[in-house]
């Protein structure tokens, strides 16, 4: 999901999603293919297409809104387990604060992350305490908080 803004242009500004097929509908241009493009490639690719027959000079900035295909999992004793969307710099507290915090009966200085076939120790009440240092997600990680036997 991102924003195209268009100087001067509102008709041509707003939100897309890309498509499964790696591509949106953009107006007066039709199907543009952005699959695996940056930001700044997507940027260029719409400004170089309505500079071919539509507009002079098309100033062209677009935001990435969300990662849709990138997700992190959180999982175990927090309030809203589940999928949530991956976002540059993401860490161990953010993907916690985004699934509601931990429940009374987590166990956050056992938890742990596991990256691909890597198991990582994390103590969360260490993070918070600035005993540990928090550190950044990436996709796909699945973050699992266990339940204290108490």
């Amino acid at each position: 999901m991102f924003e195209v803004r268009v100087y001067q242009e509102p008709d041509l500004s707003g939100a897309y999603r890309l498509g499964s097929d790696g591509s949106i509908d953009f107006p007066l241009l039709g199907k543009v293919r952005l699959a695996g493009k940056t930001a700044s490639e997507i940027a260029e690719t719409i400004s170089q297409a309505l500079r071919e027959g539509y507009i002079r000079n098309p100033q062209v900035t677009v935001l990435v809104k969300e990662y849709n295909s990138k997700k992190v999992f959180v999982l175990g004793q927090v309030a809203r387990p589940g999928a949530y969307p991956y976002s540059e710099d993401m860490t161990i507290v953010n993907a916690i604060a985004q699934a509601g915090g931990t429940t009374r009966s987590a166990l956050p200085n056992s938890a742990h992350v596991t990256r691909q076939d890597r198991r990582i120790p994390v103590r969360v009440d260490d993070i918070g305490k600035g005993q540990q240092t928090n550190f950044t997600l990436s996709p796909g990680d699945i973050l699992f908080v266990p339940e204290s036997i108490f």
